[in-house]
């Protein structure tokens, strides 16, 4: 039996108690209150209300009293009862072309980032003859004698080789693996992404020609950084997530789907570097060919052609599938013969440059130790911000979830992840976007309803909650490290690659809500649908204007990531938090907010950072008694699989 909830999410008057008036998010508990007994007479109610009243504003504590560990310790306690079933759930087919799809759409996404440019014509330092000689060295696992073109990512171009390719699939390995294993919500998609390349080349372009050693000045960065995520973790600052809504993510997700379409041009620009003339004409073709088909095969899934099966099967396997066909596609006939840049591989299992997988971070003096230090607080503003967004998102409410999350734990992890990353001298992996709510997305299942109009509809019925599909990606990296893999990646043309960042972006947008408003502007109003919750706000200008802020919000963000100015972009990302909590309400009344913005995740999901926007949590606690949140714990356990049922029926 599910419990009864009225239409805005709360219990029926007569039924509120004391745990109800201050955290609504408690309504998902199985368990029976006390004071909802029937047995109690009014006076025992009376007696337990004010004891739990008396006894809430005894422990409650002040702003400046943290709670430490509170957060991390309530994530373990909820998550820790589904850990065996996150193993057996896996067990499902979904968890195949999810681990399929998010191993072609990650490794593609970070490895597509490339550049083809002759060795002499970038190196212009003294040092050039003795790097390439190393090159040489390194990037032929057979040691052939000639080597006329360095392939690279973005990373290994603009930091001197000090990043490539081995280094961004051990960090994949690093994130998936910890995440899968041991994070408390193993859905979300963690590697290495746009804004963590932007931070890693300007770090570079600061600190390297002042004579610092740029791999033990990046391993303090990252030790800097675990410091402050571990006590953002413990100091419970994820409560502060209840302030992050769809307005802040739409943004931000805004912004990284215009890096990959960007990222994707700067792939076709750069093919006019080849010595070969017709090679950014193929090139462009197979790139527009890639998009065409990938996206198609998104369409199909979601359309009535076909079968049920075919068309899942199409949507599945469809982006898989379009890679392998058109890097072979381009060694058939005459195109055989045109020059094209691949995807660039180095030698199996080692760094790109010569040195040990481990840095050497104590042989640094103290000034570039505290140096460090500003670099560290701006990666930690970047990560807590683009790794809770990408959480969040994967969470969204479209997602019918029913194991709970664990923001606090994560955040623990994540600086873990950062810390050893330094060490390694790899770049640091976070959550990705669009990845993680792709992930998401690829392991729900549907099945089919009737509708008002008495026409058969695909609805999703639950995910596949499980943590197979993300350790399965980072184990299928580190085989990607083998140097047999490791060639046959090499046939990959980049045409392909940039296809793949185009058909990212345009499915990152598709979804976008700045997207959505935007089409809705640009609808013709005889067209629109009386019952839009936009149609029916008095105020239609205030659209505009919404969708205006979100369009500055990202201009600000994506102009300063294309100067020098880009180490501090993180701050630009974060300051649209208070936007939309302080100021944006003085100018739009609560129901237009409500229209136009939303909170990102539902509030089963915020239950462990105080409950859904709206309900104003206390830094570093949540506004409830020690025994009442062990109750709510509990409850939780049940109250998951009482919210799956009740999203079925």
């Amino acid at each position: 039996m599910v419990e009864t909830i009225t239409q805005n999410g709360t219990s029926p008057p007569s039924e509120v108690s004391p745990s109800n008036t201050q955290r609504s998010s408690s309504r998902h508990s199985a368990q029976e209150k006390p004071w909802n007994n029937k047995q109690n007479d009014t006076e025992e109610r009376q007696h337990l209300s004010r004891e739990i009243s008396r006894r809430s504003s005894r422990r409650q504590p002040r702003w400046w009293k943290i709670r430490f560990f509170k957060g991390m310790i309530d994530d373990v306690k909820r998550r820790a009862p589904f850990y065996l079933s996150d193993w057996t759930d896996a067990w499902d087919y979904r968890v195949v072309p999810a681990t399929v799809y998010m191993y072609f759409a990650k490794y593609v996404a970070q490895a597509r980032m490339l550049k083809h440019l002759s060795l002499s014509d970038y190196f212009w330092s003294p040092r050039d003859n003795e790097f390439r000689q190393r090159h040489v060295d390194i990037a032929n696992p057979q040691q052939q004698s000639k080597i006329s073109l360095a392939f690279s990512l973005d990373m290994f171009v603009k930091t001197d080789n000090s990043y490539g390719v081995n280094e961004v699939l051990l960090a994949s390995v690093l994130g998936c693996v910890v995440f899968g294993v041991f994070a408390c919500q193993p859905l979300v998609i963690v590697g290495v992404t746009g804004p963590i390349t932007v931070f890693s080349y300007t770090v570079y372009d600061i600190v390297v020609p002042a004579g610092y050693n740029y791999f033990s000045f990046m391993a303090w960065v990252g030790i800097w950084s675990l410091i402050m995520h571990w006590f953002l973790a413990i100091s419970n600052s994820c409560n502060s997530l209840t302030y992050i809504t769809r307005f802040s993510c739409d943004i931000f997700g805004f912004y990284v789907a215009f890096i990959y379409l960007q990222k994707g041009i700067q792939v076709l620009t750069r093919q006019w570097e080849n010595n070969d003339a017709g090679s950014p004409y193929l090139q462009i073709m197979v790139s527009l060919l890639v998009f065409g088909f990938a996206y198609l095969c998104g369409i199909i899934g979601e359309s009535p052609l076909l079968h049920r099966h075919v068309r899942k099967f199409v949507e599945d396997y469809g982006t898989p599938l379009t890679i392998i066909f058109f890097t072979g596609f381009v060694y058939i006939g005459h195109m055989r013969d045109v020059s094209l840049d691949k995807l660039p591989t180095s030698k199996a299992f080692f760094p790109t440059t010569d040195r040990s997988w481990f840095v050497n971070f104590w042989d640094v003096s103290a000034g570039e130790v505290f140096l460090a230090l500003p670099f560290g607080l701006l990666l930690t503003i970047l990560f807590w911000f683009d790794h809770n967004v990408s959480s969040l998102i994967a969470q969204g409410t479209e997602f019918p979830l029913r194991k709970p999350p664990g923001f606090h734990w994560d955040i623990f992890l994540l600086g873990l992840t950062t810390g050893v990353a330094g060490w390694l001298g790899i770049p640091f992996p976070n959550g990705l976007i669009p990845q993680a709510p792709f992930h998401t997305a690829s392991l729900c299942v549907t099945k089919s309803v009737m509708n008002e109009d008495g026409k058969a509809v695909r609805v999703t019925d639950h995910v596949v909650e499980q943590r197979v599909s993300n350790l399965a990606q980072g184990l299928l990296f580190l085989v990607t490290m083998t140097g047999p893999l490791l060639i046959v990646l090499h046939l990959i043309p980049q045409g392909v690659l940039a296809g793949l960042f185009f058909v990212m972006g345009a499915q990152a947008l598709a979804g976008n809500g700045v997207t959505l408003k935007i089409i809705y502007l640009l609808k013709d109003e005889e067209l629109t649908s009386p019952t839009d919750p936009l149609r029916k706000l008095a105020r239609q200008k205030m659209i505009w204007v919404f969708v205006a802020i979100e369009l500055i919000g990202f201009g600000a963000t994506f102009a300063i990531t294309q100067t020098i100015a880009a180490i501090g972009f993180p701050v630009f990302i974060i300051a649209l938090i208070p936007i939309r909590t302080f100021i944006m309400p003085r100018w739009f009344r609560e129901e237009e907010l409500k229209a136009l913005d939303a909170p990102t995740a539902g509030e089963f999901v915020m239950e462990s950072v105080g409950g859904a926007y709206g309900e104003t949590p206390s830094w570093g606690d949540t506004p409830r008694d020690e025994e009442e949140g062990d109750v709510a714990i509990e409850a939780g356990r049940e109250g998951s699989h009482a919210r799956g049922i009740e999203k079925r029926e």
